[in-house]
């Protein structure tokens, strides 16, 4: 057997070994799932080894200590943010991928699946007009697509700021409920995080658009140049979802580039029942999604989409280097170009920030080709009906407040009882206890000031009826601490 195949067939089998083992771990689902008597961190904390121990060992260690010690993100139970462990689909393909093609460029099946899943993302989303790029996650794919509205809003003013800099003051508009890495992008771009200006929301967590207008207005007559018009579609708090088609409107009749931050909600348009919510999608000159968030990637993929890429390749485009010039050959042949080392393929590190990176669109071709989007839509639906079942749990108890109705798949709650003298800080204490059971992890969250249990489903691996078992946990232990408070 040569080399090549041995390696190929020691992979297969070693990787059905991780598989095993990481399958044992995320069906636990009580507080026995750690030991704590296993005393992990200690037999982890060796000095560096002067020998290996081989492969072998390797693979025992890392499914009886390394994986089975793993993060509680990867159970089903696990709602509390919004992240989760990768399907298997993923999993296999970003293996794959690390080992067959572990930059993402030249002319290979790789490369190509880069484009072709962005093709199939963009048209799961709602915006086929677009074309796209992956990054590591949500704080990039913002700082990408907020690059090129920078790019294209000082084009209009005859300015090339990639080339020479930002050289007048500057406005981003986003919801006050805008996930904190648009003020960050706004910092790294060289506007100033305090050029974001936070615009008031309604009573439901969505940007007002009349106060949006008036916001423009006061900033054209004072000279800031508008950079973009930011909308949430599925805020990380609430999940609410702007008035995207008004906002829209607004940003186009002032000339001003839409941009949909959709990293957790935009696949939310799956769901034909909350589908009106994105009407207007159509009007974005950008959106992001990470399908490492609700469409269950391995972590580390998001994903950026644009009206016109080229603003991107104009926005972050390097200059030239040595090494790289000439290192293809783009002589097509007969028959176009034959070896992988022919072309660069699609110049991903022209449109945005990493040159290296590894190739994410194999697992999103991976996770779509295995359930396709009908798969993807019903969990979407199961999800969104998990968090309107704790929303009607929480209204017919009247132990429990409901602090804002659910949009998507995030509902917040929380335990109300006569004689609380501070209901935050008991909630707080119901969550901690909660978190440590090990069976249901949600986080918490503040909504006008009342600390709320914050379950998001999103996990590829959760079902239905894991939401009662919440809600019924959280009556519990509420109930317990209120015994305890009348000793």
């Amino acid at each position: 057997m040569s080399k090549d195949l041995a390696e190929t067939g020691q992979f297969q089998t070693y990787l059905a070994k991780m598989g095993a083992g990481l399958d044992a771990f995320v069906k636990f689902e009580n507080g026995d799932a750690l030991d704590p008597d296993r005393n992990w961190q200690q037999s982890l904390n060796e000095p560096l080894p002067e020998k290996g121990t081989g492969i072998d060992n390797i693979a025992q260690r890392l499914v009886n200590e390394v994986i089975a010690n793993g993060s509680a993100i990867a159970r089903p139970g696990f709602t509390s943010f919004i992240t989760t462990g990768g399907t298997t689909a993923s999993a296999i393909a970003s293996a794959a991928a690390s080992i067959a093609s572990p930059q993402r460029y030249t002319l290979n099946a790789f490369n190509f699946l880069e484009e072709l899943s962005l093709n199939w993302l963009a048209q799961l989303c709602g915006i086929s007009h677009m074309k796209g790029l992956y990054s590591s996650g949500g704080s990039v794919a913002n700082l990408v697509a907020l690059g090129g509205a920078r790019q294209w809003a000082f084009e209009q003013v005859g300015h090339d700021v990639a080339a020479h800099g930002v050289d007048r003051k500057t406005r981003l508009y986003a919801s006050a409920e805008c996930h904190h890495t648009i003020q960050r992008s706004a910092g790294v771009l060289g506007l100033g995080r305090r050029s974001v200006r936070l615009i008031e929301c309604d009573e439901q967590k969505r940007m007002l658009p009349s106060a949006l207008e008036v916001a423009i207005g006061e900033d054209l007559q004072n000279g800031f140049l508008p950079i973009a018009v930011v909308a949430n579609a599925g805020s990380t708090n609430t999940g609410a979802i702007d008035p995207i088609k008004e906002i829209g409107e607004i940003a186009r009749a002032n000339k001003i580039w839409f941009h949909v931050d959709g990293a957790y909600g935009l696949p939310g348009i799956l769901d034909d029942r909350i589908a009106p919510l994105y009407e207007g999608i159509e009007l974005a000159d950008s959106a992001i999604v990470d399908p490492h968030k609700w469409l269950g990637a391995c972590v580390g993929i998001a994903a950026t989409f644009v009206r016109d890429r080229e603003i991107l390749h104009r926005a972050f485009t390097q200059e030239p280097a040595d090494y790289l010039e000439g290192s293809v050959d783009y002589q097509d042949g007969a028959n176009g170009p034959t070896h992988s080392m022919d072309d660069f393929g699609v110049p991903y590190f022209d449109f945005g920030v990493e040159l290296s990176a590894p190739p994410r669109g194999v697992a999103v071709w991976a996770m779509l080709k295995e359930i396709g989007v009908d798969g993807m839509r019903q969990r979407i639906r199961r999800h969104n009906d998990m968090a309107q079942r704790v929303a009607e749990r929480v209204q017919a108890d009247d132990r429990l407040e409901l602090v804002l109705e659910p949009s998507l798949s995030i509902c917040c709650f929380r335990y109300i009882a006569e004689g609380v003298e501070d209901l935050n800080v008991f909630n707080q204490r119901i969550h901690r206890r909660l978190v440590r059971g090990n069976a249901f992890i949600p986080s918490t969250t503040k909504v006008d000031g009342k600390l709320a249990i914050r379950p998001c489903f999103v996990g590829a691996r959760s079902e239905t009826g894991q939401e009662d078992g919440l809600v019924d946990e959280v009556l519990r232990l509420g109930d317990q601490l209120m015994a305890e408070q009348e000793l």
